[in-house]
């Protein structure tokens, strides 16, 4: 690993992989979207340097990338969670190009944990760096550990105007159309906002009334 931890430093893989990945996502989605899965995966890679992580650039890379790919409209009817969808993807991706079964795993895991938190961490540094790009980019988590110069930096690579309304609104509208997938989930919060008539599941409710007698 590059012992210099600025963001000069973390570069695409210089790869078919990731070649053919970035091309697939600019394809399936737009400028907000991709700007932020690279910014995920710079701040992503960064925090992995400088907590001495050993960590794969490439799968962390198409980890980042795929993050949010189920939030787009051609997986609004799935039912499934868009995390659940933005993995599969990804898993097809990497079986296509006959990634091992292992790195697929790390990268499936990856994506469909990346928002549920206090979990990730635990985990392989692939997945536990992912969520960590995307808590920096979207929750300003652990924003004073990066430098003025090194944020400025990436976000100069890859710009966020008016980032906050935007990601929430790509949110709200990738979920909206399946709301009982947001049951225990954070995504819940994001309707409650901004969908009028949404009622979020209540996991006491669903206990008390469950089929069971007792």
């Amino acid at each position: 690993m590059a012992s210099d931890p600025s963001p000069a430093a973390e570069h695409v893989p210089d790869t078919r992989l990731a070649t053919e990945a970035t091309e697939l996502v600019r394809d399936m989605t737009g400028e907000l979207v991709y700007h932020h899965s690279h910014r995920v995966f710079l701040f992503g890679a960064l925090q992995g340097r400088r907590r001495d992580l050993s960590f794969d650039p490439e799968l962390l890379y198409i980890g980042a990338m795929f993050h949010d790919l189920g939030l787009g409209e051609r997986f609004r009817s799935s039912g499934r969670r868009f995390e659940v969808d933005s993995a599969d993807e990804a898993r097809r991706f990497l079986q296509s190009h006959g990634v091992p079964e292992d790195s697929v795993r790390r990268v499936w895991t990856a994506i469909a944990l990346h928002t549920t938190p206090g979990i990730p961490a635990f985990m392989e540094p692939e997945v536990a760096l992912v969520s960590a790009g995307v808590e920096y980019d979207v929750l300003g988590i652990g924003y004073e550990g990066v430098s003025d110069a090194d944020r400025a930096a990436i976000v100069t690579l890859h710009p966020r105007p008016d980032f906050k309304r935007r990601i929430l609104a790509a949110f709200t509208e990738g979920v909206a159309p399946k709301p009982e997938t947001t049951f225990g989930n954070i995504k819940a919060d994001v309707l409650q906002h901004y969908v009028p008539g949404f009622e979020r599941g209540d996991f006491v409710r669903a206990v008390l009334e469950s089929p069971w007698p007792e």
